[in-house]
């Protein structure tokens, strides 16, 4: 399966926030390769990018 990228420039400021949003909860993400993380630690970044993204959202309604 592959999948486009609908809006390929925006691949900066979601890479951006991620880095942002994994320093304010605590989990050490860096650049590259972070196979020591758990799935845990990732999901939680995910989660909260996603809770970041619809706020923004409803905030511009």
């Amino acid at each position: 399966m592959s999948y486009k990228k609908l809006v390929p420039e925006a691949r900066e400021g979601l890479n951006r926030m991620k880095m942002e949003v994994a320093n304010e909860i605590g989990v050490p993400l860096k650049q590259g390769y972070n196979g020591e993380l758990t799935s845990k630690q990732n999901g939680s970044v995910g989660g909260e990018m996603v809770k970041k993204m619809v706020q923004q959202y409803e905030q511009n309604l």
